[in-house]
């Protein structure tokens, strides 16, 4: 098979949110990961460093959708009822697709959970749509196409 040269184009994804039956994403932000950079010079060095890799660092994932009557993605951040602080960990998937739905580009973000929930504000002089913000904290992600 040939290498594909065109770039995935940015608006064509999906999302998938484990036990989450709709949700509809117009927008992901935040799909990023970066090492610690150590600097280490030994004794016998006169000049320059060594790099070495230190902690991987795991920005948060950032959703975005427009508010309808359904409420799952607020109650999974909420949690479970006299459960303060206890939220489920979910596996999501980010999938970039083509014209046909195929998949170009796969990342999944392992046991993942809402750190933080917001709405737009409402501006009665304004016709815009009601957005609703999910930030995800994760333990790790893959790239799998």
């Amino acid at each position: 098979m040939a290498d594909r040269v065109d770039p995935f184009r940015s608006y064509r994804f999906s999302v998938e949110i484990e036990g989450i039956t709709e949700a509809y994403f117009t927008e992901v932000r935040g799909i990023e990961a970066s090492y610690d950079v150590i600097e280490f010079r030994s004794g016998d060095m006169n000049a320059g460093y060594w790099k070495l890799p230190g902690l991987l660092h795991n920005p948060t994932v950032t959703l975005k959708q427009g508010v309808t009557d359904n409420m799952e993605i607020y109650e999974w951040f909420k949690g479970e009822p006299g459960n303060a602080g206890v939220v489920e960990r979910k596996d999501v998937t980010i999938k970039a697709v083509d014209d046909q739905q195929a998949e170009l580009a796969v990342w999944t973000f392992y046991d993942a959970w809402p750190c933080k929930y917001s709405a737009s504000d409402f501006n009665a002089s304004e016709s815009a749509v009601v957005i609703e913000t999910l930030e995800l904290a994760y333990e790790g992600f893959l790239r799998s196409k």
